[in-house]
């Protein structure tokens, strides 16, 4: 495997090798390596300038699902059948807070709930972590969560851990102290932090159960 940029792998199947759109800007330096086992998505289509589309990887025996819009379509069906949040009486996705636009807006017949979503795919031993580069956006994204909560409502940030297994997360405070030190001081101010873990399979994804934070 190659990454000539941050859009197309070059991946062999069946001999040959085929350009592949890979549904993840991020770094994702330790998963697109020389000889990693991949699964992919055929999108045959007159369209497209690529055939096939890059969803997971293997690293060692761990599979890894790095589809960017995956931890958005379970967490919004995950929403649906937890009491985590209360009873859930509508999800609404993409919806405008002051100058963001978080992921979810949960309505429950004792409040409205903000949920910023973001799926993890770095690992370390077991521990896995995020940021995997630099990220103003998640630092505007978690200030504003907090302005929410002095507003009146809830908010909430649900690190979608993209495998199955890990031990704990935590934030990546050597790639981005700031956002480390911001997700603190969102906790002490009233934001939930929570993560949660995926059944990954090569054809689905499936959030499990919770994994514990370590801020």
């Amino acid at each position: 495997m190659s990454r000539p940029n941050r859009f197309i792998a070059n991946i062999e199947i069946n001999g040959k090798v085929e350009v592949c759109h890979i549904k993840n800007t991020g770094r994702l330096g330790e998963l697109l390596v020389k000889g990693a086992r991949v699964i992919v998505q055929d999108c045959q289509s007159p369209i497209r300038k690529t055939r096939y589309d890059l969803i997971a990887v293997y690293k060692g025996d761990k599979l890894f699902n790095i589809d960017s819009q995956a931890p958005n379509k379970v967490f919004g069906e995950w929403v649906k059948t937890t009491d985590y949040f209360g009873r859930v009486t509508a999800v609404k996705p993409e919806q405008k807070f002051q100058s963001s636009r978080f992921d979810f807006l949960l309505e429950t017949e004792e409040r409205r709930i903000f949920v910023e979503v973001k799926g993890v795919t770095l690992e370390q031993d077991g521990v896995v972590l995020f940021p995997d580069a630099p990220t103003e956006r998640g630092v505007k994204h978690i200030k504003e969560l907090q302005n929410a909560v002095a507003e009146g409502f809830g908010a909430a940030i649900c690190f979608v851990v993209k495998l199955d297994g890990a031990k704990y997360f935590t934030p990546n405070k050597k790639t981005h102290p700031e956002f480390c030190e911001a997700l603190k001081s969102a906790r002490e101010s009233g934001v939930d932090i929570l993560c949660v873990d995926c059944r990954v399979k090569p054809d689905s994804l499936e959030i499990k159960g919770f994994v514990p934070v370590k801020l």
